[in-house]
């Protein structure tokens, strides 16, 4: 019994388990000299990848015919690759070992060719280097969303309906939360290749994680506001929204909620055939969304046409500098750092094959705001722009995406007067009936991390590609708080602490 016990123990505390479904290792990557954690190392299992998080965690599940003496490896650039039988990974810490260059192979290497020349090699071995066939992609992707409003102040200059008080208004300035957080989570095959507008998209598990409460206050005041306009507001009015020299006209009819007589059949089938339809089009929306976001992502890739990232297709817009060499696995790999000469906007590190010339990984960020409008009391600066993308070679000696992660934070502010005035043309003499002045001086952060990791991916052909069609049938679970248990039996990149952390306050 004692040994029993043990056994339970040791099995648990090494996150190691084994079932009669499949095999997962769980455990978090360190360099072996600085103990500090070693994020994005890549970790191979026959043809399937896994790439660790920011905080060097990952968890990975083999299929139940998964032998312990076969072979995992687990290899980042600058550090030796361990490459071992799966049995034998029994820790829940691995340390990896930082690989120094050696002097004859940096003297070799370093006096061939300038970086300028490297980035022209890159250039011309991008189509033998990258596969762009068709393929199929097993892929996770997460979406982290963060809202905070650094301001929300007004002035109440007029309100001609007595409801709409300044008291009503610091209650709906209270009732916005000043900061706001919403994950998403998808595991799904993406058809294609890396022509954005050739994709398709099988969603196979989806998840929201957020805090449902900010929605019921909103829906609460929306009842609210439209309560009070329905009985100050003749049926027949329409408004005029004027900010500054613009204004836009609504109709009153957007401002009403339709009751429906719980005795009138027809009506009743019509509301429930209108909330089918709704209900379609959410999950198709939902699924449109992901593959428009992967698709966007596809497009900016630093070898695509259209690129933001040009510092490969426009590389006379840049200094390149050779840093050092280092190596990825057992291949030699030039590290080479880019500034913008003039008017470009990134800088970042670009890691290169050696033999091959291809990026294996870009690490790249702005320099200055990528957009920067102000007028008329209307700002948005994007002041942030951010990310990694990683390749891995596969068995055609062709290299596939990986992980790719981008970060974008923006602000968006408004200073200006806002009016919101009831207008009537069936009312003998004025037109104007009721009037709300407010002056506005509000601000807004906004960020958003994309991560997509790549574990499987294989060529299909055209065939396949068109005869797949897509469902469009599913919508994400949602839940208050993370839980581990959702993912059970799915590869996905491990949530960073603050995802776990997060949980609703009911």
């Amino acid at each position: 019994m004692h040994k029993i016990t043990f056994k339970l123990v040791l099995f648990f505390t090494l996150s190691y388990i084994l079932n009669s479904q499949a095999q997962v290792i769980n455990s978090k990557i360190v360099d072996s000299i600085s103990m500090e954690p070693v994020p994005f190392a890549t970790i191979i299992f026959k043809k399937s990848g896994m790439i660790s998080n920011e905080e060097g965690r990952f968890s990975f599940l083999f299929k139940k015919d998964a032998k312990s003496t076969d072979t995992l490896t687990i290899s980042c650039i600058g550090f030796k690759t361990i490459a071992k039988p799966l049995n034998e990974f029994k820790d829940s810490v691995i340390y990896l070992a930082p690989k120094a260059i050696e002097l004859k192979e940096v003297l070799l290497t370093t006096e061939k060719y300038t970086p300028e020349e490297i980035i022209e090699k890159v250039k011309t071995n991008i189509k033998r280097n990258y596969n762009f066939d068709l393929t199929k992609k097993r892929l996770f992707f997460r979406e982290s969303n963060h809202q905070n409003f650094a301001k929300t102040d007004y002035t109440l200059k007029k309100s001609t309906i007595v409801a709409l008080n300044k008291s009503f208004l610091d209650s709906v300035m209270r009732s916005v939360p000043k900061n706001n957080s919403y994950y998403t989570e998808v595991l799904c095959d993406l058809y294609g290749s890396f022509d954005k507008d050739k994709q398709k998209i099988n969603l196979i598990k989806a998840s929201e994680l957020y805090d449902k409460n900010n929605e019921l206050g909103f829906t609460a005041l929306e009842e609210k506001f439209e309560r009070i306009i329905n009985e100050n507001v003749k049926k027949d009015s329409y408004f005029k929204v004027k900010s500054g020299i613009f204004g836009q006209k609504l109709d009153m009819e957007e401002f009403k909620d339709e009751e429906i007589d719980s005795t009138d059949a027809v009506a009743w089938k019509k509301k429930l055939e209108d909330e089918k339809k709704r209900e379609s089009e959410r999950k198709t929306n939902f699924s449109k969304y992901r593959k428009s976001s992967l698709a966007n992502m596809i497009e900016s890739l630093f070898f695509q046409e259209k690129t933001k990232l040009n510092f490969i297709n426009k590389s006379g817009k840049y200094e390149f500098k050779m840093q050092n060499l280092t190596y990825m696995g057992d291949a030699a790999v030039y590290v080479i750092t880019f500034e913008p000469k003039g008017s470009a906007d990134y800088s970042g590190t670009l890691y290169i094959n050696t033999k091959d010339f291809a990026i294996i990984r870009a690490d790249y960020e702005n320099v200055k705001a990528v957009k920067n409008f102000k007028l008329l009391g209307l700002s948005y600066n994007i002041y942030l722009s951010k990310g990694k993308i990683i390749f891995s070679k596969g068995e055609d000696e062709r290299y596939g995406l990986q992980y790719f992660e981008k970060e974008n934070s923006s602000r968006f502010g408004i200073k200006r007067p806002l009016k919101i005035i009831e207008k009537n043309k069936n009312v003998k003499g004025r037109r104007k009936q009721n009037e709300l002045y407010v002056k506005l001086d509000m601000a807004m952060t906004y960020s958003n991390m994309n991560q997509v990791v790549v574990f499987d991916t294989e060529n299909i052909t055209a065939t396949t590609f068109e005869s797949f069609k897509e469902k469009n049938s599913m919508l994400p679970t949602y839940m208050p708080a993370y839980n581990p248990e959702f993912w059970k039996g799915y590869n996905i990149i491990e949530p960073n602490q603050a995802i776990k952390d997060f949980t609703v306050i009911e």
